[in-house]
């Protein structure tokens, strides 16, 4: 699955294009190879979680 084609908004005010967000292993149970947390690069908030695992 690719990442979003969307811009991800942060509660910072940046909107972020997917592909310059910074990665981020993920929290709890999720499989770090398989599921990635975008984060903003300005603030470092969490955007989205997503699943890499085809990439």
């Amino acid at each position: 699955m690719p990442l979003p084609e969307e811009p991800l908004d942060c509660d910072c005010g940046r909107s972020v294009e997917p592909a310059a967000a910074r990665r981020a292993e993920t929290y709890g149970d999720l499989d770090p190879t398989r599921w990635q947390t975008l984060c903003c690069p300005t603030c470092g908030r969490r955007l989205k979680t997503v699943f890499v695992a085809d990439e």
